[in-house]
């Protein structure tokens, strides 16, 4: 099982909330909430936010490792561990590798990402979550789809949106890209 789903069962067994509490409380099905559980795969950053809404916690507390109460430093000579976020329990949307640039901050708000965004299949599918989401591209060029809008971004360009409207981030082109992703999810 990945550290992500261990930590969900924790916090559900610390709270005695049954997996029917914390579907209700999450906006999922029961067979969603089981199918995160008894899976290696982490879940959509989508289900995830909703997941830790319901337990009362940060989205930070899965990927926290080492809390600091100072500054979080990250040095581009460290490595650091990315995670792969699934969709919808599926691995349509695995074509994002995060790498947590705060996972050391202890109390934090935000969670910046540095975002690897290897080409799509195009069966990904569109997502929201409560909060706000910044993007910036690094390098290549990405596609993100909001609502019913398309936005064609390069290198340089940025965009931030309420992520509670449905939206989807693709390379474009068939290629790779590179983004510094920051997202906010209400307490």
């Amino acid at each position: 099982m990945s550290a992500v789903t261990e930590k969900i069962k924790l916090l559900c067994a610390d709270r005695n909330m049954s997996t029917e509490e914390l579907a209700t409380g999450a906006g999922l099905t029961v067979d969603q909430v089981n199918t995160i559980c008894e899976s290696d795969i982490i879940p959509s950053l989508s289900s995830l936010i909703k997941i830790a809404r319901a337990l009362g916690v940060r989205l930070g507390t899965f990927l926290d490792d080492n809390e600091e109460m100072g500054p979080a430093v990250n040095r581009h000579t460290e490595s650091q561990q990315s995670v792969t976020f699934t969709s919808h329990q599926t691995s349509n949307n695995s074509h994002m590798d995060f790498i947590s640039l705060a996972a050391k901050k202890a109390g934090r708000n935000m969670e910046p990402f540095l975002i690897n965004i290897q080409s799509g299949t195009g069966k990904e599918s569109l997502s929201s979550h409560e909060g706000e989401e910044f993007l910036f591209v690094l390098e290549g060029s990405i596609i993100v789809h909001y609502g019913t809008d398309k936005y064609i971004l390069n290198q340089g360009d940025s965009i931030y949106y309420d992520s509670i409207v449905n939206h989807l981030v693709t390379a474009n082109d068939n290629s790779e890209a590179k983004i510094l992703g920051v997202v906010y999810s209400p307490a």
